[in-house]
């Protein structure tokens, strides 16, 4: 990339996570020959992207930078002619997030942002707009990178390349980040003397780590961090500390994802989950808390730095991801990251055009991910389940099709099949139904049929 002023778009500007977006790109001012920092949102967001932008405004001046920050509900206006677009948006706010979790788990059923019913949900609502901001980047910028952290952001980054054509783009999570973070604390090792190798899907990957000699210390790790004698802790916020079996992490000689509790051990996040739920302490409600006092600490005239408040957040070190990742890409760094990103065999047991979370160098290119190949049986089988359903739920979120979304909530394994499985769709698709259009006319015969699904819906809404 040869120019000399960038313009960045942010999606989802005022999001409480901006503050550190912005941190970001003053640590890299030096790399970075910003001109404009566009924040863009929706009517409904509009006063958090004003608070958040004028604190945005405040660091770029104490920064004694002149960067221009502009605030716009015009999305289009903000595209033009931008370099590097970044996704942080939320559709229906978190309003819908309490919703994904507080249905399921009525029915004593895992409710989570990206994982079982939830998270398939937010798929639906996200994709079509993504896919809708692509169409937009085509015609006003159509050179320009999507970095996206918008969740799912392994099925949003799936849908973009694959669905959108859209080729320069690359997803990022802040999961790997605490992972290696952990590994240096546990080996008494600097990060950057250590080499790590991830591979999977988002929020579904696992990973080896090798020191700076060439030793292997991946199943050292596995004894320190999950070991009988140790006290096991997520280095996630938003993740319960349930221990994973140590003999089955041992068995597989890969260290997991935090989000493979919901999995390798469901019961115990599951009734976690519902214990909150009975006391109306879900995480989106915990969260929705959290960002009411974040933005009143936005309001102060005075605060012109990142508080440390926002490390609550539980998505910390995504903002940061994403500005060293457009760094990597306009100095052609090769920072090595780990990054959605499509696979083209580079996990020789997933599909060659699929999206994948792995690591490598970020180079004025692209991603260049190392090459994995295999898993052994025990992660084969259930990654590439979680594909399956990843792609059926890409296909529901961009067709409407009904029988496509059933048969993705069957799939999924946090989401019990039958009855079940159908009821939970009806009554997701009624509590989302205003930004669920492709779903209209599956959406207008519950309305019709089941009276009692939407009278559910309702009384459970207004039970929050």
């Amino acid at each position: 990339m040869v120019r000399n002023a960038l313009k960045i778009v942010t999606i989802g500007g005022g999001s409480s996570y901006t503050p550190e977006l912005i941190e970001g790109y003053i640590k890299r001012k030096d790399e970075l020959p910003i001109k404009e920092i566009w924040l863009v949102d929706i009517e409904d967001g509009k006063e958090k992207l004003e608070i958040v932008g004028d604190m945005a405004k405040r660091m770029v001046k104490a920064a004694g930078l002149d960067w221009e920050v502009h605030l716009t509900l015009d999305r289009r206006e903000a595209l033009k002619d931008a370099d590097f677009v970044s996704t942080q948006f939320r559709v229906g706010l978190l309003d819908a997030r309490i919703k994904d979790e507080r249905v399921p788990l009525s029915h004593g059923v895992l409710g989570q942002e990206t994982n079982g019913a939830g998270g398939m949900f937010k798929a639906f609502r996200t994709i079509p707009v993504i896919l809708d901001i692509i169409n937009d980047m085509k015609e006003l910028c159509p050179d320009a990178w999507l970095v996206n952290f918008t969740n799912p952001a392994g099925m949003v980054t799936e849908a973009a390349i694959k669905h959108g054509g859209w080729k320069k783009t690359a997803g990022l999570c802040n999961v790997p980040i605490g992972h290696k973070k952990q590994a240096a604390e546990k080996l008494g090792i600097d990060e950057d003397k250590l080499f790590f190798k991830f591979a999977g899907i988002n929020h579904f990957h696992w990973h080896r780590v090798w020191d700076d000699e060439g030793n292997e210390r991946t199943a050292e790790l596995i004894d320190l961090i999950y070991g009988p004698k140790t006290e096991q802790e997520s280095h996630l916020k938003n993740i319960f500390d349930a221990s994973f079996h140590y003999e089955q992490i041992k068995d597989l000689g890969l260290l997991p994802c935090g989000y493979h509790r919901y999995y390798y051990i469901e019961d115990e996040m599951l009734a976690h989950s519902v214990e909150e739920f009975e006391k109306g302490e879900t995480r989106a409600q915990v969260v929705k808390e959290t960002e009411a006092r974040l933005f009143e600490l936005y309001k102060d005239p005075k605060l012109d730095y990142k508080p440390k408040e926002l490390e609550q957040r539980g998505g910390t070190h995504y903002s940061d991801a994403a500005c060293e990742l457009i760094a990597s890409i306009y100095n052609d760094k090769r920072t090595e990251m780990v990054v959605s990103t499509q696979n083209n065999g580079t996990i020789t047991d997933l599909p060659y055009d699929c999206v994948v979370e792995v690591s490598g160098p970020v180079t004025a290119h692209g991603h260049e991910p190392y090459n994995w190949g295999n898993f052994p049986p025990a992660a084969r089988g259930i990654i590439q389940l979680m594909k399956g359903m990843e792609e059926t739920t890409i296909r529901a979120a961009i067709t409407g099709d009904y029988g496509a979304a059933l048969h993705a909530f069957t799939i999924n394994p946090l989401v019990p099949g039958g009855k079940m499985a159908k009821t939970l769709l009806d009554e997701l698709l009624i509590a989302h139904k205003e930004y669920l259009p492709q779903f209209s006319e599956a959406i207008t015969r519950i309305e019709e049929t089941q009276p009692e699904t939407v009278a559910y819906v309702e009384k459970l809404m207004a039970s929050n």
